[in-house]
């Protein structure tokens, strides 16, 4: 089993929403530290962040977060919820050989899970990293994390990646 890491919308106009179980602040920090443990390990990790199609110019904070992304990384700019949708990733991933995405990031019923339901439908086993994503809403969190995610793949958290 070949995974990588997948960090959605870690951008400073996302991180700082009022969200909900966890603050982005909280979110970024435990997505460096899967990336420190996923980069010790020699295994990808994929940087996804959102641009709005169609405007000249994207909003403030609209790149990533500072210092998040590093040579070697896999960088997915979309402009749809999911990562997959006309960015070549599937491909990108296909030829590392990985079988397995860990998702985590920003927003958990948005971004993360249209990016885990198109992972599912490109045959990838899925694992969430429940604690290192945040919703609009604590509820919208929970009832995903509770009632959608396990039947998409394993819910986890981010000292089972330490």
């Amino acid at each position: 089993m070949h995974s990588a890491l997948v960090l959605i919308d870690l951008m400073p106009r996302i991180i700082a929403l009022p969200l909900a179980p966890h603050t982005g602040v909280e979110v970024l920090e435990r997505g460096r530290e899967l990336v420190e443990s996923f980069r010790a390990r020699k295994r990808p990790v994929v940087m996804v962040r959102v641009e709005r199609p169609g405007v000249a110019e994207q909003p403030p904070g609209s790149d990533f977060a500072d210092g998040l992304v590093h040579d070697g990384d896999i960088v997915v700019v979309k402009q749809t919820v999911g990562a997959f949708y006309g960015t070549g990733l599937d491909e990108r991933l296909r030829a590392l050989d990985v079988d397995t995405l860990v998702i985590a990031g920003l927003v958990t019923t948005m971004g993360v899970e249209s990016t885990a339901r198109a992972a599912s439908d490109y045959g990838y086993q899925l694992e969430f990293v429940v604690d290192a994503m945040s919703g609009l809403a604590a509820d919208e969190h929970d009832f995903a994390v509770e009632r959608v995610f396990p039947r998409f793949g394993e819910v986890r958290k981010t000292s089972d990646y330490r």
